[in-house]
């Protein structure tokens, strides 16, 4: 339970000092069926701040974290890229690591995990966007063993000016 705090407290201090450089990025929360494909099944909650600012070529970074109804925590940064496939629809896919603790859920086999995600998202005309995602954590055999999980997600990203007031 403590280690599951420390990654929930980390993710948070994360990002709190977010810039006003920053107010044009994306602030997500979503909901998610954890494990959809096994049978340690739970219900995923995340948040993810996603930066609007390339890094390299179009990709950017995004931090984030996820609990679980059976007291899994994952905090994780990564990289994502939006490909727009109209005005309205954009794809993206993302990849990332972090640091995970099962609490009473499913056991990953490491502390370190990885995930590959794809979302596609309809973009609303208030720079908002609504998606659904699938996502796939394991540890790429660091462990002894390397079950893994997928997750199927609905989310909702806002623009970051929405809560800072720039």
């Amino acid at each position: 339970m403590k280690t599951s705090l420390m990654l929930a407290a980390v993710a948070l201090i994360s990002l709190a000092p977010l810039s006003a450089q920053a107010a044009d990025g994306l602030l997500g929360v979503g909901i998610g069926y954890y494990d959809v494909f096994d049978e340690d099944e739970a219900v995923d909650f995340r948040v993810e701040y996603r930066a609007a600012t390339p890094c390299f070529w179009e990709i950017k970074p995004f931090i984030g974290a996820h609990v679980t109804t059976d007291g899994a925590v994952y905090a994780l940064g990564g990289f994502y890229g939006d490909l727009n496939l109209s005005p309205e629809w954009t794809l993206t896919p993302s990849l990332g690591a972090g640091l995970y603790s099962d609490g009473g859920g499913k056991d990953l086999g490491h502390t370190v995990e990885f995930r590959s995600q794809l979302e596609l998202g309809y973009n609303f005309d208030n720079g908002s966007r609504l998606s659904g995602g699938l996502a796939h954590i394991s540890n790429a055999s660091l462990g002894d063993r390397n079950p893994g999980t997928e997750i199927l997600s609905l989310n909702y990203y806002f623009p970051l000016s929405w809560v800072s007031g720039n």
